[in-house]
């Protein structure tokens, strides 16, 4: 194409505000609505290829397509396949646009536009005479494609030995990244170049984790936040992971080429297909500005719409539980020291010596649920209440947990009539011990006894190597083991809070009984040695881009020695700690600290007993990776909003300018704040509580200490009166569910 016909074209492009498909040569050009973001793709010699640009800076250089292919007897061509990498010509393209706008059940928002254009590709390849089709969706602040596969004469079967998806970058970027690994997400991010990553691999895993599976010194995983030298924030994810690997990404350190790497199964197979078939969405996130990463809906709107067709059982929950005790070691989840090894058969438990230490009895739990009624929390979790923990670990053992089966001092029954007749639900706890076997062949059982008890959420987990042996948490086969869990469990009206599972890609919108995830560092980790002051608000521009997490804040007594044996401290202030429920958003929020210490701070544990989990809308106001971000929130149903600030180790000064306010309402502003001499090291409870009255358009500063934060409530009255009615301790009890089932579309 010369020069002039190109700037003809580009010229003819911009009139038409739609971004619509120019057609020569085999090149394609599209547009975002709002024309910031710009799509190239193109065939090279055979081999299909892209680049996108963000308000005429390149953030994705000329990037290649394709997918290796294993040579195997299982795939339609046996030992005689070929890649789908080469051999491409252009049979046909179609234009779309979209725009929509859908409401979550639950989310930061209480409705989401849904705005792209679309160009769908399809390729067929000569030799073979295969169709793949290459879909992509331009967003004003991104794009998403995919690989798609019709069911065809000469594609049934195919077998995945590496998707080779380029992501080129323009420069040598920072980066806040984690180590590409096939079984844990539990590592401390680092900030570097991407010229660095290979010299701070090593020093950058965590070897002590119970999985380790790196594969790469310049491996990272996803979702991988950049930012460039002349201010573009980048992110690369994927988005609806269904039915596939996990992708990781492998760098090219000399020529700064990402290229996709996805999670091996126990066969050393990345992806057994079966057409028609789809890949998950590829995307990158680009702006000039480090908060529209965090607004973005980008990974949500690349998902389906939500497929459970009554939603009214599903709702956002603030909880507490006998966990942190047992996290720094004042407590355990086994029950006695008598049984060097269990067998679910034949150990007998009745007459077992308690240990005295067994967190998880009759008594301590009543505690719990008294707290949670006092409070206004919804649920309590209890972990360790089943039969097994007393060698659950480390053993690669298969039949560990029956899940049923209470131990001695657990009163199942009686603690289920007790929590109802306070008002609060019990929340179940299934922990796996990466046996997914057993888990999938108890699933059914365990779900019915949740029925019948009245559980309407459980929190799973996946510690250590998975079994079936030899397999990695994020295969396949194990998103497939996921999602399984995520269907039975919407068929029987319970919510999953997944821990050790795969990270999120937005799979919450589809199925949103999936009401959070682990899926990295949380806090259990500053009862280990501490996450850096940093850790927090890195973290959701990276792992919290897919979905929640539930990273379980509210630890107001941050030095443990004050109560435990153990010598470690929160690296946060107290006040950093309020400031989580609103700067970490998820809708399932743990009240996590131990009763008696709340009860120490009871002024600002207030402002946990009153800020709520579920929004109608959220408003950034400043952000920078791994430095601040402060965010705005108004809650669902009223018109009170609340405002948490959260730094690094360097502290930060903010200037909030409350322009989102309603003209028509004053506001009772009560400010949670680091005290002048707060430091999360070395005075870490200091903390001030002022209130004043405030309105639209007024200005507050407010410092943060290094490791702090700030948190604010601002409660709405319409001519000095209550805005929004507000009954203390009054809750709807959700019916008890007897093993009803949800359809699913």
């Amino acid at each position: 194409m010369n020069r002039i016909k190109l700037l003809t074209l580009t010229w003819l492009f911009s009139i038409t505000s739609m971004a619509q498909v120019m057609v020569d040569e085999g090149t394609k050009m599209l547009y975002s609505p709002n024309e910031s973001v710009f799509l190239w793709f193109s065939i090279d010699g055979g081999r299909p290829c892209y680049s996108v640009s963000y308000k005429q800076q390149p953030v994705v250089k000329k990037s290649y397509l394709g997918l290796e292919l294993a040579k195997d007897k299982h795939a339609s061509k046996g030992l005689e396949e070929t890649d789908l990498m080469e051999g491409f010509q252009l049979v046909d393209t179609k234009k779309s646009t979209f725009d929509e706008t859908w409401q979550p059940v639950w989310g930061e928002t209480h409705e989401i536009r849904n705005h792209y254009n679309e160009l769908a590709v399809t390729l067929k390849q000569r030799e073979t005479n295969r169709i793949m089709i290459l879909r992509f969706r331009v967003y004003d602040d991104g794009v998403g494609f995919r690989y798609e596969f019709p069911q065809q004469p000469d594609l049934n079967y195919f077998i995945i030995k590496e998707e080779r998806t380029q992501f080129a970058m323009a420069g040598d970027h920072t980066a806040w990244w984690l180590p590409g690994d096939y079984d844990t997400q539990e590592q401390e991010t680092q900030e570097s170049k991407l010229s660095e990553i290979r010299s701070r691999f090593h020093d950058a895993v965590n070897w002590s984790n119970s999985s380790v599976s790196v594969f790469s010194e310049t491996g990272v995983q996803t979702s991988l936040q950049m930012k460039s030298a002349d201010g573009l924030y980048i992110n690369i994810h994927e988005a609806a992971c269904v039915d596939y690997a996990t992708m990781h990404l492998n760098l090219d350190d000399k020529t700064m080429t990402f290229e996709s790497w996805l999670t091996p199964d126990a066969t050393g197979l990345k992806g057994f297909m079966q057409t028609p078939c789809q890949t998950p969405w590829r995307t990158v996130m680009v702006s000039d500005d480090a908060r529209d990463m965090l607004s973005s809906n980008l990974i949500l709107n690349l998902n389906e719409p939500c497929k459970i067709e009554d939603t009214s059982w599903i709702h956002p929950t603030k909880y507490c539980g006998v966990w942190w005790e047992m996290i720094v070691g004042k407590s355990t989840w086994s029950y006695t020291d008598d049984f060097p090894s269990v067998d679910l058969d034949h150990t007998d438990y009745r007459h077992a010596k308690p240990n005295g230490r067994h967190g998880a009895n009759t008594e301590n739990v009543k505690r719990y649920i008294v707290f949670a009624t006092e409070n206004g929390l919804d649920q309590v979790l209890v972990e360790g209440w089943n039969i097994g923990w007393e060698d659950w670990f480390g053993h690669w053992k298969e039949n560990v947990f029956d899940f049923v089966t209470p131990y001695p001092d657990f009163d199942l029954w009686g603690l289920t009539a007790y929590a109802e007749e306070k008002g609060v639900r019990l929340m179940m706890h299934h922990e796996t011990s990466s046996s997914v076997a057993n888990y999938e062949r108890r699933l059914e059982r365990a779900f019915n006894l949740m029925n019948r008890y009245g559980y309407n959420a459980v929190k799973t987990g996946y510690v250590g190597d998975i079994i079936p042996r030899g397999d990695h948490h994020y295969s396949q086969s194990m998103n497939r083991h996921y999602m399984h869990v995520i269907k039975e469990a919407a068929r029987h009206r319970i919510m999953v809070n997944g821990h050790e599972t795969v990270r999120p890609t937005g799979l919450c919108r589809t199925y949103p009984n999936l009401i959070g995830n682990e899926s990295a560092r949380g806090t259990e980790y500053e009862a280990f040695g501490g996450n850096r002051p940093d850790h927090t608000v890195i973290l959701p521009f990276t792992r919290l881009q897919g979905g929640p997490m539930d990273y379980t804040p509210g630890i107001l007594e941050t030095q443990l020695n004050t109560w435990s044996d153990n010598k470690n401290q929160v690296n946060t202030t107290l006040v950093g700690q309020l400031a989580l429920y609103v700067t970490m958003y998820s809708p399932l929020q743990m009240v996590a600290d131990l009763p008696e210490n709340y009860a120490k701070y009871a002024d600002a544990f207030q402002f946990i007993r009153d800020v709520p989990v579920d929004w109608y809308e959220s408003i950034y106001l400043e952000a920078e990776p791994a430095r601040y971000i402060t965010v705005a929130r108004n809650e669902k149903g009223g018109n009170d909003w609340f405002i948490g600030g959260k730094c690094n180790e360097d502290g930060h000064a903010s200037r909030i300018k409350l322009d989102f306010l309603d003209d028509d309402y004053i506001y009772t502003c009560t400010i949670y704040a680091d005290g002048k001499k707060a430091h999360y090291k070395t005075n870490p409870k200091a903390y001030t509580i002022k209130k004043k009255k405030v309105k639209r358009g007024d200005v507050l500063n407010l410092k943060m200490a290094p490791g702090g934060g700030f948190a604010i409530s601002l409660e709405a009255r319409w001519k000095g009166k209550e805005g929004v009615e507000r009954v203390e301790g009054k809750r709807i009890e959700s019916e008890r569910i007897e093993s009803e089932r949800v359809p699913i579309r």
